[in-house]
């Protein structure tokens, strides 16, 4: 199974494609997309779906994790970063992917085996279950891979239960 994660925003979205094997993960592919704030926000909407979706024709996935959003202080980046994630589901949705949602309680939980896991603690997880030479950056990265690898790691267990 192919799988793409989303650490979902609007300045930097953190993306990955991972393929996943039973227990083995291997990172595919995985980086950033970027708006700058300069420009107007349909424009970076615009920017953001177009890359996802260039991403998603090139490798194919069959599902995509991404991220559930938390409440921020900033509501105006708050409703900023929630419109972006309508478009990166829209995105995998015109696909035709399944979209799954994960806490990041729940990410750091798959990951680490811990949910109040740092950001080092999930990078290092991360780089070793994916045999990487370094730890991914920047944290949209790290966080982006860990969502899939999240994903991988539930439908592991979903089939293991359903085999019994």
């Amino acid at each position: 199974m192919i799988i793409l994660g989303i650490d979902p925003g609007i300045a930097m979205v953190g993306y990955s494609v991972i393929q996943c094997t039973g227990n083995n993960f291997k990172a595919l592919e995985y980086g950033l997309i970027s708006t700058s704030s300069k420009m107007l926000l349909p424009e970076r909407l615009k920017k953001v779906y177009e890359e996802l979706t260039d991403v998603i024709e090139e490798y194919e996935p069959d599902d995509l994790a991404i991220e559930e959003l938390f409440f921020n202080k900033n509501v105006k980046t708050a409703i900023m970063v929630a419109q972006a994630r309508g478009v990166e589901v829209l995105a995998a949705v015109n696909k035709g992917l399944s979209v799954y949602e994960y806490t990041p309680l729940q990410i750091k939980q798959a990951v680490t085996g811990y949910g109040r896991a740092d950001k080092n603690q999930v990078q290092e997880m991360v780089k070793m279950l994916l045999n990487l030479k370094e730890k991914p950056k920047p944290d949209d990265v790290a966080d982006a891979l860990a969502v899939a690898i999240c994903h991988g790691s539930s439908l592991r267990f979903k089939d293991e239960f359903l085999m019994k």
